[in-house]
């Protein structure tokens, strides 16, 4: 098994959840979840000096099976109208210790049958996660969450042996190194197989080596029922948390030097573009080079759209706009899209860096070619002013204007008043935004300058009023 609390955040801190390595790796982790159970439950049958039965526990059998059926069929029945009734008196506090107390319900009930707490508790998850105010819940359990995994990760930390990791450093070496390779090369015979790509495979193979923190309670779970000498549990114990502190290292490495390597070696089948001496290239087709594509389109005036997101491709093909597949950071992308003809390039990458290869690669080849770009924020605006590029839109920075227009309007300000004021502001920052960039890279300084401005702009407005 994998550890779900270390696999998912690494993926989500690189935007990889939604990629088909995410998909591919939350698919193992939810299957290896469930897989848990039934090695709990098998657990007790492994021990060793204990003689199998020559006759079923039928005894034991149906109170295991009825408390199954009794938490899933209670639960099926009886938790829609509490939580209705919950719902109705929109009290939050009274939502988590309803969950709370059903989770250690659930636990308490398989363990009065012989079952494993774990189980219970798994199946109150199941329950709780139908429930038609399940997301309500997952907002009031969520803090919990983080906390009690700390708390448990907290109590292995604090029952490891670390004698062990003095006495046999070359022993846990070894464990740590077989958990890895072992499941390494599995995965990635695995990723092989089911036709992905070196990139994909790597990623999904280095995500998945480590332990699971369910191997914890297994382990403990195997020593009180006699299957796991205690010794065994311990450096089995160590082995598996080392597995975990040495999956992020791994997989940071992997990202940095390994990955750009093979993206780099892998051929991309672009798109053939037919630029037809479009005056226009729109570098990126998302929310915001669509609408410029929109008014470009409106006037007449051709252009062409490069968009480096395969899956957005397929999707604006499906409306019928035209776009090509292609990376515009690449110099003969750009050439192939007509840029030596081209009298105008608009950049509205979402990526900052992408932003400002693109307007690398235009200046040093095609310097007479005319530049807007977007910036996301006030250093990406100031980088880009590094660049030579004067025309550059902030984002969001015209709607929150508005925004902040309609929102002095509509706490009775005057529409007038309103949108002079919203205009003092626009020319005031524009103008500091271009004062400050001799000085963007001194934190100092740019602490003072916004200061500065900020009493200035005091100042402005209570002389306007």
């Amino acid at each position: 098994m994998s550890a779900t609390a270390i696999v998912l955040p690494m993926l989500a801190e690189r935007d990889l959840l939604q990629s088909p390595v995410g998909r591919d790796g939350f698919a193992v982790l939810l299957f290896q979840d469930l897989a848990f159970i039934p090695l709990v439950a098998l657990a007790p049958l492994l021990a060793s000096g204990v003689a199998m039965p020559n006759h079923v526990p039928w005894i034991g059998v149906a109170k295991g099976v009825a408390a199954i059926a009794a938490i899933l069929i209670g639960g099926r029945f009886l938790l829609p109208p509490l939580f209705r009734t919950i719902g109705g008196a929109k009290t939050p506090e009274v939502f988590t210790a309803t969950a709370l107390a059903i989770v250690a319900g659930t636990a308490f009930i398989a363990e009065k049958a012989g079952l494993s707490p774990s189980l219970g508790a798994f199946m109150a998850g199941v329950l709780l996660s139908e429930s038609e105010y399940r997301h309500e819940l997952q907002a009031d359990i969520s803090p919990f969450e983080g906390l009690l995994l700390g708390f448990f990760f907290i109590s292995v930390g604090m029952g490891a042996d670390l004698t062990l990791a003095r006495h046999h450093p070359g022993l846990l070496i070894a464990s740590t190194a077989a958990i890895f390779g072992a499941k390494t090369a599995i995965a990635f015979g695995l990723a092989i197989v089911r036709r992905k790509d070196a990139t994909a495979a790597v990623r999904f193979a280095l995500a998945l080596p480590q332990a699971s923190e369910f191997s914890f309670v297994l382990f403990g779970a195997a020593t009180a029922a006699g299957a796991l000498a205690a010794e065994y549990a311990a450096m089995a114990t160590l082995a598996s948390a080392a597995s975990m502190i040495a999956t992020p290292i791994v997989f940071a490495a992997s990202e940095k030097f390994l990955i750009p390597r093979l993206e780099r070696e892998k051929p991309i089948a672009f798109d053939t573009i037919d630029a037809h001496d479009n005056p226009v290239i729109v570098c990126g087709f998302g929310r915001v080079g669509q609408i410029v594509g929109r008014v470009l389109r409106m006037h007449d005036i051709p252009f062409t759209a490069l968009e480096r997101d395969a899956g957005q491709v397929d999707v604006i093909r499906r409306f019928g706009a035209k776009v090509y597949f292609g990376d515009p950071t690449r110099l003969d992308v750009l050439r192939a899209a007509g840029i030596e003809q081209a009298k105008l390039l608009v950049v509205v990458l979402d990526s900052m860096e992408d932003v400002l290869r693109t307007v690398d690669t235009a200046k040093r080849h095609f310097p007479n070619v005319k530049i807007l770009a977007r910036a996301r924020n006030r250093r990406h605006a100031h980088l880009l002013m590094d660049r030579g590029v004067a025309d550059l839109v902030r984002d969001t920075f015209h709607s929150s204007l508005k925004l902040a227009e309609r929102a002095l309007t509509e706490i009775g300000i005057e529409p007038n008043a309103a949108a002079r004021a919203v205009k003092l502001f626009q020319e005031h920052d524009e103008q500091n935004l271009l004062a400050a960039h001799a000085i963007y890279s001194d934190e100092k300084q740019l602490i003072q300058n916004t200061q500065q401005a900020t009493e200035e702009l005091a100042s402005l407005f209570e002389a306007d009023r």
